[in-house]
């Protein structure tokens, strides 16, 4: 078993269980304690568990939906290499979706302020940004603003989506894998980030790759209905062959 699958089997008891104890993984995995230990601390650094005294519980435990502040907290040298290699996928002098997220809002702190570029975003904190860059011409997806996110959700945003057209979409996600596709947590979120992939030319998902094989309540999209997928280089590589066969270009930062 590679290590990627022994974690998320570690990852998929502890959110069965409600925790995990290094003693019984290792007994049921056929490992050392050892390389229990080194899997749930590579898991504690990714944000997937916390560790306790003889094991871990998960993240999702502790706080159902991460807030924006939080997940901007973590893996942030990691997401700053995908926003970077998120810049190339932009075109200039055309137009692009810019979902609400953590890494997303990580392509808006590395973008140069004469970009030239049409945006639609629902993300309060990415408009913030960008109305001050005089290369942007920015639209603001209106609705009701979740706290947790800062997203723009609703009808209002979901209808005016279903009225353009963009060259790029860049998407964020809770979770991505073959068999379950995209998903988050919250279904309101989940419909514009749907609308959003429906509006797009060419749909670019950036996420790290500790999101591999999560799955959360509501599906958004599937991996057929990716371009690009551009997460970071320890995604297992096996895992990577089995989203390519599934359409999108996988790409690592």
């Amino acid at each position: 078993m590679y290590a990627a699958e022994r974690q998320q089997r570690i990852i998929a008891e502890a959110r069965r269980d409600g925790r995990v104890e290094v003693a019984a993984l290792a007994d049921s995995l056929g490992v050392a304690t050892e390389t229990i230990r080194r899997d749930l601390t590579a898991l504690e650094r990714r944000g997937s568990l916390r560790r306790v005294h003889g094991g871990a519980i998960p993240v999702d435990r502790l706080e159902v939906e991460p807030s924006l502040a939080t997940r901007s907290g973590r893996l942030t040298d990691v997401k700053r290499r995908i926003a970077a290699r998120a810049l190339d996928e932009l075109p200039v002098g055309g137009s692009i979706i810019l979902d609400a997220g953590s890494t997303t809002l990580a392509v808006v702190e590395l973008l140069p302020p004469d970009f030239d570029l049409t945006v639609l975003t629902n993300s309060v904190a990415a408009a913030s940004m960008l109305a001050s860059h005089p290369g942007i011409s920015l639209y603001l997806l209106g609705g009701r603003v979740r706290g947790q996110t800062g997203a723009a959700v609703g009808d209002w945003a979901t209808r005016a989506l279903a009225d353009v057209v963009v060259d790029v979409a860049l998407i964020g996600t809770n979770g991505f894998s073959v068999s379950r596709g995209l998903t988050t947590p919250d279904q309101s979120e989940a419909l514009v980030k749907r609308a959003m992939v429906r509006s797009a030319r060419t749909t670019v998902v950036l996420s790290d790759s500790s999101k591999a094989g999560d799955a959360h309540l509501h599906r958004f999209a599937d991996l057929a209905d990716v371009d690009i997928l551009i997460t970071d280089a320890d995604l297992d590589d096996d895992v990577a062959a089995e989203i390519r066969a599934a359409g999108p270009q996988v790409v690592t930062a």
